[in-house]
């Protein structure tokens, strides 16, 4: 079993990555299951056809700890697995201890068992790793490895930058290893280059750039990931490829976080900064 976490600045597009990446594997035939770590709980919408999934928090709270595996894990598109975190409520508490409490109660429960025959699960974690509670996929070993969501745009290669110091910090002590930057375009000057020159001074790899495509979000209006909505638009195939280029994958690496000044400079190469 294959262990991921999806990384990225907030608002970069990690969820829909993942879910449409899952479509992908669960596609090819793979066994996956999704754990949702946003307290929005809106991880595996899109894989539920839009259905308001009950978070592991919400559910607790409800029922207190005498649960099963179906009260906190749902079928989703094509036999994949889904599982929301949830949060405390707004304004209290830490939100990173409802991945803590997750984690704890899907293994409690069974949900990583050798005869479930899981081949991936995927971690889609709430912004980049400077809080405790949402380093925790990759600071306990539940993630080995991660992948990093960015795009040409300034902030989200800070972002992207700020995650790989996250990463070289657990990775002296641990298995988690960097698997590659996903660039999720935003039609930036450059943008592909400029991710892979990021990429290369990473020591990493930029594993597939994901054209800006409307298709993405006529199928979120439909509330399902591109291969379910349009199995037979472009946008389908990125995903395909990208789901491949993740499963093919054996370049795993302990990053190498550039300085704030290297990384301007690297921006203002490619245009952004200055003019």
């Amino acid at each position: 079993m294959r262990k991921i976490a999806i990384y990225g600045k907030g608002g970069i597009g990690k969820s829909t990555t993942t879910q449409n990446t899952v479509a992908g594997l669960v596609e090819m035939g793979k066994k996956v299951m999704v754990v949702g770590c946003d307290p929005k709980a809106d991880s595996t919408r899109l894989l539920l056809g839009g259905l308001a999934q009950r978070s592991v928090l919400d559910t607790l709270r409800e029922e207190g700890e005498d649960v099963e595996l179906a009260d906190i894990r749902s079928p989703g598109f094509c036999s994949s697995l889904c599982v929301e975190s949830g949060g405390p409520e707004p304004g209290v508490g830490c939100a990173g201890r409802g991945i803590i409490t997750s984690i704890n109660m899907l293994e409690q429960l069974g949900a990583y068992d050798e005869e479930e025959n899981l081949d991936y699960v995927f971690y889609d974690v709430l912004g980049d790793v400077v809080c405790g509670g949402f380093a925790m996929p990759i600071r306990e070993g539940k993630a080995e490895e991660i992948y990093i969501v960015c795009s040409g745009e300034m902030m989200a290669m800070y972002a992207a930058n700020n995650i790989c110091k996250g990463i070289q910090k657990y990775a002296q002590t641990g298995a988690v290893r960097l698997g590659g930057l996903i660039c999720n375009s935003r039609k930036v000057d450059n943008e592909r280059q400029m991710i892979e020159a990021f990429a290369a001074q990473l020591g990493t790899q930029m594993i597939h750039f994901v054209p800006r495509e409307n298709d993405v979000q006529r199928a979120e209006i439909q509330r399902k990931t591109v291969i379910e909505w349009n199995a037979q638009c472009p946008q389908a195939d990125e995903y395909r490829t990208l789901a491949r280029a993740i499963d093919e994958n054996k370049n795993f690496v302990i990053p190498k976080p550039m300085s704030i000044p290297q990384l301007e400079n690297l921006l203002m190469e490619y245009g952004l900064l200055g003019v």
